[in-house]
Parts: C-alpha cells; structure tokens; sequence
C-alpha cells in the first residue's frame, strides 16, 4: 500500500509540470502561426448574375459599354395613385394634428392664470399667451409646434421667466 500511495503522490506531481510543458509547446505553435499570411479563394462560392436580357448594351467608339434606357413593361402606377388618391383625401378631411405647445402654467386659481399671461405678454411679447380652462383647472399656453425640436428653443427661453414651463402634446387645429 505505501507503494501505491508513493506512486500516486508521484503522478501527482509530475502531472503539472507535464501540462505545462505541453501548454507551452502549443503557444509556441500558435504564435508560428500568427506571423503567417492569411489567404483563401473565395471566388468558387461567389453567386453569379447573368446580364438581363432586356437590358441592350451598345458598344462606343471609345470603347466604353453604355446602358440604354429599357421601358419598364410591369408597373403599379395604377394601384400607386389609388393609394395616393385615399391618403390625399384623407389629409384634406383632416382637421387636427398632432403636435405640441408649452404650458406655463396651470392651476385652480383664475387670478394667477390671468397675472402669468398678463406677465407672458409684458417680458416676451413675441409669443402670444393663450389662457384656457379645463374644469377643474386654468391653463396659460403658449404657441404650436408640430416637434419637440421646434418647441426646444421657445421652452428654454420661458423656462428662465417661468419655472413651471413644461412641453406638452397637444391637438393643433390646422387651417
């Protein structure tokens, strides 16, 4: 039994330097093989296009090919101007659209809705203050625009006057 044991004791220890030894012979096969140039023909898997048949191709003096113009024989032009024609329709019937304005105030409270339009019209009396009321509460607004990107420069400029000037979406009424 103290054999055995001396054995396996043995194998023990000789077994990670053996592994070792082999991890770094197959580096060094690796990095033999990193220093060699890469190169494959792909070509034989390439797909390969026949020139369409109803495309002519006149030869120049120069040399040069030269597409001609082919009239097209399967059109949807038909079904297109259907299509056109309902969405056309469809706009002209259209009253709203979706876009957005800024609200710079809203509250319960007519006084202070009437005093920050009041306050709108005197510090920035380029934008016209609209003052609604949605029972239960006041509401002053200011413009239209059809994108956040349009509103963004109107909102920081009131977002110094007024603390509460937020973006929200609303239906703009087209004319």
């Amino acid at each position: 039994m103290n054999i055995s044991y001396k054995l396996k004791a043995l194998s023990h220890k000789l077994t990670a330097p053996i592994l070792g030894v082999i991890l770094l012979l197959a580096t060094f096969d690796l990095s033999a093989q990193k220093n060699k140039p890469y190169h494959e023909d792909l070509s034989k898997l390439r797909p390969k296009f026949e020139q369409p048949t109803d495309t002519k191709v006149e030869k120049d003096t120069t040399k040069k090919n030269i597409l001609v113009a082919v009239t097209p024989t399967k059109t949807v032009n038909a079904k297109v101007d259907v299509v056109l024609d309902s969405l056309d329709l469809f706009n002209l019937m259209r009253k709203y659209i979706d876009g957005y304005t800024i609200q710079i105030y809203s509250g319960q409270k007519r006084e202070e809705a009437m005093n920050t339009k009041k306050k709108m019209q005197d510090e920035v009396p380029e934008l016209v203050a609209n003052l609604q009321y949605q029972q239960p509460k006041f509401r002053v607004t200011v413009g239209k625009y059809f994108s956040k990107l349009e509103a963004q420069k109107d909102l920081l400029a009131l977002r110094r006057k007024f603390a509460a000037a937020i973006l929200v979406p609303e239906k703009i009424l087209i004319k």
